[in-house]
């Protein structure tokens, strides 16, 4: 199959994958959507460096992002060996395209990617590493939350008139699907995304 006909049938290239990745804060979601739509997509799975290669890359970033697994300064490392391997080996431009951005991500955000391994991202994208949770000095008690939230981790009374007790609404973390769905309606910004660790140096003793 031409590489003409991939990208009529997928509707993307490697440009539009790169520009949509940019709506991402955290380099390693970006990096995560990046090999997962070039996988869905633009891939030819015509070389070995490119098609095992963003298979393992994938792999490497859900342990990174904490979805899947423990990760290590092995898996970074082992990013970038994938990288530079798909540089060299790869047959077409996008597989080398694809190894020279996942160098790029890595040597631009190096310190950020390292944070991951102790369970930190900076900028709260990584759903495993943060936790939903509702300031009770902000909130208004309009139950708008708990009414979007489809899991029903949202539990509260709404304030009515001339009634005073109220139970404060609170979000179960166990039934939390991390949607964000409630942060979307909240009228008074009560919902707050927090990081479940204080922030520190990776390394630091």
């Amino acid at each position: 199959m031409s590489e003409e006909i991939i990208i009529e049938e997928t509707g993307k290239k490697i440009e539009d994958i790169i520009k949509e990745s940019e709506g991402k804060a955290c380099p390693v979601q970006r990096a995560l959507y990046f090999i997962e739509e070039f996988i869905t997509g633009p891939m030819c799975s015509k070389c070995y460096p490119c098609s095992l290669g963003t298979g393992e890359a994938k792999i490497r970033l859900m342990k990174i992002s904490g979805y899947s697994g423990k990760a290590g300064d092995a898996d970074i490392y082992a990013l970038k060996r994938i990288a530079l391997t798909m540089i060299d080996g790869s047959f077409c431009k996008k597989g080398k395209d694809t190894g020279k951005f996942i160098v790029e991500i890595l040597n631009a955000s190096a310190e950020e990617f390292r944070q991951h391994l102790a369970g930190i991202c900076t900028k709260k994208e990584c759903t495993t590493f943060v936790e939903y949770a509702i300031n009770p000095t902000l909130c208004s008690m309009c139950g708008k939350c708990s009414e979007v939230c489809k899991p029903g981790a949202i539990i509260g009374e709404k304030k009515q008139p001339y009634f005073s007790g109220y139970l404060p609404f609170e979000i179960r973390q166990m039934r939390c699907t991390k949607c964000g769905e409630c942060v979307k309606v909240c009228p008074s910004g009560a919902i707050e995304v927090i990081k479940k660790r204080e922030e520190e140096l990776v390394g630091k003793e």
